[in-house]
């Protein structure tokens, strides 16, 4: 009987390793192809698949040179760390009011914010467009930092408000009693407590803002133009050019691979917390 129960424990681990290195297959491989034909040259791309060639920095030259990505990634980098800081600030700040405070139809402000962060963005372009030219901040930096807030702060929001109830009422009253202000007990006892939480919040506010394409094609120019909209510059009559695209992908892709790398502990313990609160 046992040795049935050991078996039945190995084979169901087995599939489950199985089915997990299958999806990270499945997820890996489309990426490490965007790679590999980030360095083939034009003439390979189109040629039956070819593994094994002679890597050329061609398409990384062009990119940076002919259609000067170096503007989109300061202009990206500008909008999606200012956005990011302002989400994480407006947002925790609502969180913890969510999670501490008690008041009239609370549940409804956070339906409220959801309803706000699954509405599609192409509803809200057109009034954002004449509410921009009226104000005249239309193609700046300023007016993409502030609609992306309208889907990052309330993602803080949601996972924000979690991290805060988890947090005992214990530790702030304590706080309270040696003389600290509420924004002092949030500032100094709250955010370190909850900092994993932060991070991992963090981290998607960013990629949120960093891969946004619909706002910052329509609601912008060439000035303040972010690094997905260049996409739509090698897509034309003759063709797409593929080369190109995929280094564009591939220089796209790393700060938040690299930015994600570096704090990975703290995301992973702090998506750990959301999990066990949910």
């Amino acid at each position: 009987m046992k040795a049935k129960t050991k078996i039945k424990k190995t084979v169901n681990s087995g599939a489950v390793t199985f089915a997990v290195l299958v999806m990270c297959f499945i997820s890996v491989m489309p990426y490490f192809y965007m790679v590999i034909v980030s360095f083939k040259d034009k003439r390979l791309v189109y040629m039956p698949e070819v593994w094994i060639f002679k890597p050329t920095f061609i398409n990384y030259i062009n990119i940076f040179q002919k259609n000067n990505l170096g503007h989109y990634l300061i202009n990206s980098a500008i909008i999606s760390f200012a956005n990011c800081i302002l989400s994480l600030t407006l947002g925790s700040m609502t969180a913890y009011a969510l999670a501490r405070y008690k008041f009239k139809r609370k549940e409804g402000v956070a339906f409220y914010l959801l309803f706000i962060r699954i509405l599609p963005a192409v509803v809200s372009v057109i009034p954002l467009y004449v509410l921009a030219a009226w104000m005249k901040i239309l193609d700046t930096h300023v007016l993409l930092i502030t609609v992306y807030l309208l889907f990052n702060i309330p993602y803080t929001v949601l996972m924000m408000r979690g991290f805060f109830e988890e947090i005992p009422v214990e530790v702030e009253e304590a706080a309270t009693i040696d003389g600290c202000t509420r924004l002092q007990t949030l500032s100094k006892v709250v955010i370190p407590l909850a900092m994993p939480g932060l991070v991992a919040t963090a981290i998607f506010c960013l990629i949120n803002a960093w891969n946004e394409f619909v706002y910052a094609s329509l609601l912008s120019t060439f000035k303040v133009n972010t690094v997905p909209t260049i996409v739509q510059l090698y897509k034309s009559v003759s063709g797409i050019v593929w080369g190109e695209m995929s280094a564009t992908g591939t220089i796209a892709t790393l700060p938040a691979i690299i930015f994600a790398a570096l704090v990975q502990k703290q995301m992973v313990r702090g998506l750990s917390c959301g999990a066990v609160k949910g």
